[in-house]
């Protein structure tokens, strides 16, 4: 897994017929000191993120495990939302500061 920023959605009203009713959103990856870096991807959500959050995004084949995204076309997949990131007992990143921020 990866952890990316949520930068925004993506909208598709012409796509192959698996991807109906699959949220799409476009997701920065995050280096390891909380900066962004220069790579982006379109990635499915199932479990609601939003705009600026930070998400754990699982790529490739382990994209397509989970059964609501199994059979379909897609190469990353947001699996869960971020609380807290702390590295080398320093906070990173805390969804409760961002939102104050935001």
């Amino acid at each position: 897994m990866q952890i990316a920023r949520v930068k925004g959605t993506v909208v598709s009203t012409h796509k192959v017929r698996s991807l109906t009713g699959m949220k799409l959103v476009l997701v920065q990856f995050i280096d390891d000191q909380g900066n962004p870096l220069d790579k982006y991807e379109v990635a499915g959500d199932t479990v609601g993120a939003g705009i600026n959050e930070w998400v754990l995004v699982s790529r490739g084949g382990a994209a397509r495990v989970e059964d609501s995204s199994a059979n379909r076309p897609l190469d990353a997949l947001v699996v869960g939302i971020i609380d807290t990131v702390t590295v080398e007992n320093r906070s990173l990143y805390s969804k409760k500061e961002a939102e104050r921020v935001y």
